[in-house]
């Protein structure tokens, strides 16, 4: 594993984690077809109902547990989004939102440091 930490920036500061760069690709991947889901969305027809898409819900176990979710239903693009982030282990437990344009930030600077 590498130690280089990866750092989530938040609404409100920000947490730093052991994190390793095959978890951070496999968030990447999970972002991407987010990221696709709300394009699809912000490209309907006004008026119109978008169809309803799951959820995505990134959870990864190591040193702490991380989970990132978001509902692509509830926002009308990318730029708007935002993720919901918990991190825990058996001492603290921290749960809040990220900006989904800034945690695709950290993931790539995380990676360019990693690689």
């Amino acid at each position: 594993m590498t130690s280089v930490p990866l750092k989530l920036n938040l609404v409100e500061g920000s947490v730093s984690l052991r994190f390793s760069p095959e978890a951070a690709h496999n968030l990447k991947a999970a972002i991407a077809t987010l990221m696709t889901q709300l394009r699809a969305i912000a490209q309907t027809t006004p008026g119109t109902r978008p169809q309803a898409l799951e959820s995505m819900e990134y959870r990864h176990a190591g040193d702490v547990f991380l989970e990132v979710f978001c509902n692509p239903n509830i926002w009308p693009s990318p730029f708007a989004a935002k993720v919901l982030i918990t991190v825990r282990d058996d001492r603290i437990r921290l749960n809040t939102e990220a900006e989904l344009t800034r945690l695709v930030e950290d993931l790539n600077t995380y990676l360019e440091q990693v690689e």
